[in-house]
């Protein structure tokens, strides 16, 4: 049973349920800038440079598969007959290289990551304007400082009475 409190006390600390928030609300925030950059930056971007979708971007690199089939079909007219290097396969799917997806997911890195910087810099603009609107109240003296600082008083209240009294020799 001790794995289990053990355990408990673990997730329930303070640190750990900060930390479950903040993954909760990146993951909002991620979607957030997701639709900033989607539906709001990347259209005027688009416009500008010829209605091109980023994510579109891909080259189609099924030529390479063909030249090794031709390669194969070629070394099967070289091979004594039994053997077959060629595969016997009907037309097959275009491959593509989708360059396109990974540079719009660079874009949505930069575009995310200046947000949060912008945010660190404005929780921090707020927290030394909280700093400095409120400053640290001095602490209250102890009892028997206030007791001292009160006999000083009277102290220092009757000896300017006294000396007010004598006259002057």
């Amino acid at each position: 049973m001790g794995f289990f409190k053990e355990f408990k006390s673990f997730a329930l600390k303070g640190n750990v349920m900060d930390m479950a928030v903040g993954v909760i609300i990146g993951g909002a925030f991620g979607k957030i800038v997701s639709s900033l950059v989607n539906d709001i930056i990347m259209p005027p971007i688009g416009a500008l440079i010829g209605n091109i979708n980023f994510s579109d971007l891909k080259l189609d690199i099924s030529k390479i598969r063909d030249v090794s089939k031709a390669v194969a079909e070629t070394a099967d007219s070289v091979v004594p007959d039994g053997v077959t290097i060629a595969a016997n396969t009907t037309a097959a799917e275009p491959v593509y290289w989708c360059y396109g997806a990974f540079i719009q997911q660079c874009i949505d890195f930069a575009i995310l990551a200046f947000c949060v910087f912008l945010m660190v810099k404005l929780m921090n603009r707020l927290s030394r304007k909280k700093a400095e609107q409120t400053p640290a109240p001095a602490p209250a003296p102890a009892p028997e400082v206030a007791l001292l600082t009160e006999i000083r008083d009277l102290l220092k209240a009757a000896e300017e009475k006294s000396a007010a009294e004598k006259p002057e020799a």
